[in-house]
């Protein structure tokens, strides 16, 4: 029996960030930066569900990393592109750290993580009953 994931994010980096990116290669010196927004904009793809966060991208998109939100500490974001994107950090309970690059509607994403680890760090209700009972006893 397949467990039911609702999809809130499917995609890849903001446009923008690819269309600044490209505008600023016009400098030899902003070259390095295109090349990597260009990178970003062919292989790297954010999924964001009601379970987890999977990143895939590398070389060629072969690279993955999936994140429960269990797994999940806190959430910092960065605006850039006059706010229509940013980047992402989710740092993880062991200390290691998850980054997303130029996400599209990074705030909303932000909020819609925040919830879903604010729902994975309270305890359950059944849980609490049976701790309840073992306190009376």
């Amino acid at each position: 029996m397949a467990i039911n994931e609702e999809v809130y994010y499917e995609g890849g980096p903001h446009i923008g960030d690819v269309i600044t990116n490209t505008l600023l290669a016009i400098t030899v010196v902003c070259l390095p930066l295109t090349i990597g927004a260009i990178v970003r904009a062919i292989w790297l793809r954010y999924r964001i569900t009601s379970r987890r966060i999977t990143v895939e991208g590398g070389w060629m998109g072969r690279e993955r990393s999936d994140v429960v939100y269990r797994e999940i500490e806190s959430v910092a974001t960065v605006p850039r592109g006059l706010g229509l994107w940013g980047d992402m950090v989710l740092t993880l309970t062991d200390g290691s750290r998850l980054e997303m690059r130029s996400v599209p509607k990074f705030r909303e994403l932000q909020d819609y993580i925040n919830e879903r680890i604010a729902e994975k760090k309270q305890p359950s209700s059944d849980s609490q009953k049976v701790s309840a009972k073992k306190q009376k006893s």
